[in-house]
């Protein structure tokens, strides 16, 4: 039986978002006050960052957007909106993206309001609107909350998860806010490859990017190596987007070839059953698991077609006697993001990778 999509082991997900580990002067948040003009005369100039990935579609309805709308035009207070900036200085916008998508349509004459209920305003757009009833949407004051690009990595993340409230997002869609370049169009190129999808055996949920975070555990443990991983995750693999951001277009390339032949030599070993625990071929597809995705795809990426090919049998028997090992199945299923296991697994893994297939 397939496994249910989405369904992992091998990795730790449990967040604690109390935000005591941080010392209060390190979480730098500023507010001001800004209209809707001065925003979204902002926004034309590139200053505040308005598609980031993880938000996709413009998903609100018209109805929606009218009501909004009809909330500034009767001075309603409207909720606080937060930013980020980037290490380029620019505002990536965090929790307030649908409202100000709805100022930035109306503004510009791509909405027409649907409020039956209010016959000035029902079928206008902006221009049809007198100037008293224009002036107001402009100048409507906006509270921003702008979270310092100094802030440490994991304790933005914990800012994130508290402020959104819209649809929760990921870990990793957060990170795809923040470290926007490269690096996530890399994540976005690979996560959508046949060889991906195949290996994976569609079983990581694009919706939540889980499988860009996959890609993205490759990348960190392939570029930093695991002598750079301390324990802690999400500065892992945040620091593994900045530095995917600075390669150039050869290097991005060899990455990207790498990458797929870990996902053809782990199809050719292991069918679809890659990355997951199993002891034959012919039994039930198992889920996922993170922790054999990092040492399987990141191990297999440094060896040829031919000889993993060659050798798939000897590997796929001296595979299922190391799950037998006690010890690794511990660094594979327990405290995954512990050093001493993140070390221990690619360790063995390695080790039986030597043996079989060589230096």
């Amino acid at each position: 039986m397939n496994s249910p999509i989405d369904e992992i082991e091998g990795i730790d997900q449990d967040i604690d978002d109390s935000l005591g580990e941080y010392p209060i002067d390190t979480v730098l948040i500023r507010n001001e006050s800004r209209t809707v003009h001065d925003v979204l005369r902002r926004i034309e100039k590139g200053g505040y960052i308005m598609d980031p990935d993880f938000q996709r579609d413009f998903i609100w309805s018209v109805e929606k957007q009218s009501k909004l709308i009809e909330s500034i035009l009767m001075r309603i207070p409207l909720p606080v909106f937060y930013l980020a900036e980037n290490s380029e200085g620019r505002m990536v916008v965090v929790d307030g993206l649908q409202r100000l998508s709805t100022f930035r349509q109306f503004v510009n004459n791509k909405l027409k309001l649907k409020l039956p209920k209010q016959k000035e305003l029902n079928g206008k757009n902006f221009d049809d609107l007198p100037p008293k009833l224009q002036n107001r949407i402009e100048d409507c004051n906006l509270i921003l909350y702008q979270i310092d690009s100094k802030v440490p990595t994991q304790a933005l993340l914990d800012i994130f998860d508290r402020v959104n409230s819209g649809e929760p997002l990921s870990r990793q869609q957060m990170r795809n806010c923040l470290f926007m370049g490269n690096a996530t169009k890399f994540l976005k190129s690979e996560s959508s490859s046949y060889i991906f999808i195949q290996a994976t055996g569609s079983s990581l949920k694009p919706e939540k990017m889980r499988d860009r975070e996959f890609i993205n555990r490759y990348c960190a443990f392939k570029l930093l190596g695991i002598e750079q991983y301390t324990g802690d995750m999400d500065d892992f693999l945040a620091n593994a987007l900045k530095k995917m951001n600075s390669l150039n277009e050869r290097d991005i390339e060899r990455l990207s070839l790498d990458f797929r032949t870990s996902m053809k030599n782990n199809v050719k070993v292991f069918n679809r059953h890659a990355f997951r625990k199993h002891y034959s071929l012919n039994e039930g597809r198992s889920v996922i698991n993170a922790s054999l995705w990092d040492v399987m795809s990141v191990g297999l990426s440094q060896y040829s077609e031919n000889i993993v090919e060659a050798r798939a049998e000897q590997l796929r028997a001296e595979f299922y006697e190391l799950l037998k090992n006690q010890d690794f199945l511990d660094a594979i299923t327990l405290g995954t993001n512990q050093v001493n296991r993140v070390k221990d697994r690619f360790s063995m893994f390695n080790q039986l990778l030597s043996e079989v297939l060589g230096d």
